[in-house]
């Protein structure tokens, strides 16, 4: 059922853009090795789509995943863990930044496969489906991977099943340096209408507008309907990876990036709030974030001796029927 409670999806907003610029902090300092992709600015997306989510539901995101991971519940001190490689983390700190998953809130992982994740969610909410149970999923991923061919199989095998799939397309602007009007022919919404898939254009800097426009649609698939794309407009504050602070890339003009800052979802969602529901929310998030990196950065180095655990699955059974 939807979570249309304003301050829960304002504290989810506040929660992942504090997370991210701690994040940026850690990579600074080297207790993040190697970097990451800041989700700052496009917070909105992630927040009111999961919020629009039930507890059996399931999604996959992109190189850019910490806030679909964190907005669907994930533990914030368990994810920094994570990305600084401790064995507290998530994934025992071997899925990092790119490749972080909670299997227990059906976050089936981040991805750095451009594209990827409209298979993944596609495959398992079909199997979901064929035993009987009401999932749904959401496939996150960016305006770059709109011409993968692997994104568009996902389009073609969620329409021709049925799949109750929820494309969402974080369209920013930029397949990291590549602007979209250079890289994408025609629009993002004509793609998903060629198989027959619904889809609507909402403005991805508005959580509230974001969860309305997802809760529709979840309903709609929970229903019985097929899969549906949205394409949330929005604008990424910050670097598409933060090497960029070193090597100081320039693509975007400063005075656009200037009118992309100036729509801030942690704004946009907070104006809806008390100033005391605000301030209180800040205080909890903040507390909460200095926590979660206390936590993290006192959490032991994994054991070099261990470096083949998890390599191979093990516990598993044949499946019947096979030749």
């Amino acid at each position: 059922m939807t979570d249309a409670d304003p301050v829960r999806l304002y504290r989810t907003v506040r929660l992942i853009r504090r997370f991210e610029e701690r994040a940026v902090e850690l990579v600074h300092g080297g207790q993040i090795v190697g970097g990451i992709h800041p989700y700052l600015g496009q917070e909105g997306i992630a927040a009111g789509v999961c919020a629009a989510l039930g507890a059996d539901d399931v999604l996959a995101g992109t190189h850019r995943g910490h806030g679909h991971v964190l907005a669907r519940g994930a533990d914030p001190a368990r994810m920094f863990a994570e990305l600084c490689g401790r064995v507290t983390g998530l994934n025992a700190g071997r899925g990092g930044s790119m490749h972080a998953a909670d299997l227990s809130l059906g976050v089936l992982g981040a991805n750095a496969i451009v594209g990827a994740s409209g298979a993944i969610v596609t495959g398992a909410v079909w199997a979901h489906r064929r035993r009987g149970r009401d999932t749904v999923g959401v496939s996150f991923f960016g305006d770059g991977a709109v011409n993968e061919g692997m994104l568009l199989e996902a389009f073609n095998l969620a329409a021709l099943w049925r799949v109750p799939v929820l494309f969402v397309c974080e369209n920013n602007g930029y397949a990291t340096t590549m602007p979209v009007a250079g890289a994408v022919a025609g629009s993002i919404t004509d793609r998903a209408a060629a198989f027959g898939i619904p889809a609507v254009v909402v403005d991805g800097q508005d959580p509230e507008g974001v969860r309305v426009a997802a809760a529709a649609a979840v309903d709609r698939m929970r229903a019985g309907g097929g899969p549906e794309l949205i394409e949330a407009r929005t604008y990424r504050f910050d670097v598409h990876h933060t090497f960029e602070h070193a090597v100081r890339l320039d693509y975007r003009p400063p005075d656009e990036v200037t009118r992309g800052r100036a729509r801030d979802p942690v704004d946009i969602q907070g104006a809806r709030l008390s100033d005391a529901d605000r301030e209180a929310v800040d205080a909890e998030v903040e507390a909460t974030v200095d926590a979660a990196v206390d936590f993290a950065l006192a959490s032991p180095q994994p054991d070099p001796a261990d470096a083949m655990a998890y390599l191979y699955a093990s516990g598993l059974t044949a499946r019947t029927g096979g030749g």
